[in-house]
């Protein structure tokens, strides 16, 4: 997959590439422009975004104890690293330890699981969330990909130990182990239902399990080439499959059958996104009556991150193009925020956003830091991104801060998955981390 390249570079943060007249259309998330916003932006010529703080990240732990120290620092973009510490002073009897910085850094707040630091010569500001739990005996080495249910009672994930396991989301207990892949599984979800896993591996088949049994109950088969990202249409009926042959196919859950070839690339598809589009979106018209087993790909737009470089969507009923862009690097990942609004991640860093209306200039391009980025989730206004370097961050339209998961280190977070106001995050060290964002 796309993140298994690449030296990790240095750190920094910043948007450029604005189109002036979506910019003065819309805001960054597809909202109303707020003042904020508009104030945020009146600097024209890109929008220029807070340098990115950094801090240890067992921060919580460190300043759990009197004197404990940890580490921050502040990578302002073409400007030498700022670097300082945290200090606890003692703990209160609300057991909220009390913080001072080092010079030039400020504490603002500080909770049991928060703390939120600026960095008043750069106009740098983040709300840092250590883990509200860890679970580490659900697999033994990486762990590639998972979910939660609808529900938010299960979690799937899945390995390069070569399994793929169904547990308790509140704790982590073991429920059921998925066995029937050859070689690793690359990716695995839950359908609406929650009672229901697809998952797609690196033997070139894509399998729904039982939830309650553990029982396969469907294979797919007709890819040439692991499967490495799926898409589920509305309630399930149809679901879509991305793989390292270069092609996209839509399948008849109902009958294990392949209804059709969406794209054939000739190059690895890392990604795949299934959107319902705006009613301003002309999606083409199908060159053939579409299968009556078709269920629900009317109006939808399907959305290819591609290892060529190449963004890719398409009209999922009517198979025609929509855009085609190319990017800095290959693509790694790829989600909707809405009907128009796009995002994808890139090998070198890049999350662009774009608006599938006027797909030629992006709307804005993110650059935190050379990582690849591994994962895009539309999250409340804003999304959730993660990073081979360890980050993983939120993005939300109405906060003058970015809220940095932290707990990974520099091992890469390779998926985020979110309940309600959990999140959860799996990473190249083998953990799950799970977030409350009640404890902001």
């Amino acid at each position: 997959m796309g993140w298994r390249r690449g030296p990790i570079a240095h750190f920094h943060w910043w948007s450029v590439g604005i189109d002036p007249a979506l910019r003065s259309r819309r805001s960054s998330f597809g909202g109303p422009t707020s003042g904020k916003e508009r104030k945020r932006r009146s600097g024209g010529g890109g929008v220029k975004m807070a340098a990115p703080l950094r801090i240890q990240s067992d921060w919580a732990q460190a300043l759990r104890k009197d004197e404990g120290e940890a580490w921050l620092s502040c990578h302002p973009p073409g400007k030498p690293t700022l670097y300082g510490s945290l200090t606890c002073q003692g703990i209160g009897l609300d057991g909220i330890p009390e913080v001072t910085a080092s010079e030039g850094f400020i504490v603002n707040e500080i909770n049991k699981k928060s703390i939120h630091i600026s960095c008043p010569k750069e106009t740098a500001s983040s709300k840092f969330l250590a883990p509200y739990t860890t679970f580490s005996r659900i697999h033994t080495k990486s762990i590639t990909c998972l979910d939660i249910s609808s529900g938010g009672g299960l979690g799937v994930s899945s390995s390069t130990d070569g399994s793929m396991k169904i547990w308790q989301a509140s704790n982590g207990e073991l429920r059921r182990v998925l066995e029937g892949h050859v070689f690793d599984v690359n990716c695995c979800r839950f359908f609406p239902s929650g009672l229901v896993v697809l998952s797609g591996g690196m033997d070139a088949q894509l399998k729904i399990w039982s939830a309650e049994d553990a029982s396969c109950v469907v294979t797919f088969k007709g890819h040439k080439g692991g499967i490495l990202d799926t898409a589920i249409v509305d309630r399930g009926r149809n679901v879509v499959s991305g793989s390292r042959d270069g092609t996209a196919r839509l399948w008849d859950c109902g009958r294990s059958a392949c209804l059709g070839v969406i794209a054939d690339c000739g190059s690895s598809i890392n990604g795949v996104a299934v959107g319902a589009a705006d009613n301003s979106i002309n999606l083409g018209s199908p060159e053939q009556m579409p299968s009556e087993r078709e269920v629900g790909t009317e109006l939808k737009m399907l959305l290819l991150a591609r290892e060529d470089k190449k963004l890719q969507c398409f009209g999922l009923q009517s198979r025609q193009p929509v855009f085609l862009f190319i990017g800095s690097d290959a693509f790694n990942c790829c989600t909707f925020l809405s009907g128009f609004l796009l995002l994808a991640g890139t090998q070198d860093g890049n999350i662009y956003q774009l608006d599938v209306r006027n797909p030629r200039a992006p709307v804005q391009v993110i650059h935190r830091s050379g990582a690849p980025v591994l994962s895009l989730l539309s999250f409340r206004d804003g999304f959730i991104a993660s990073q081979g370097d360890g980050s993983c961050f939120i993005v939300q339209q109405d906060l003058d801060y970015v809220i940095e998961l932290t707990g990974a280190d520099s091992d890469p977070v390779y998926k985020v998955a979110t309940w309600e106001k959990q999140i959860y995050t799996c990473c190249r060290d083998g953990l799950v981390r799970r977030y409350q964002l009640s404890d902001l």
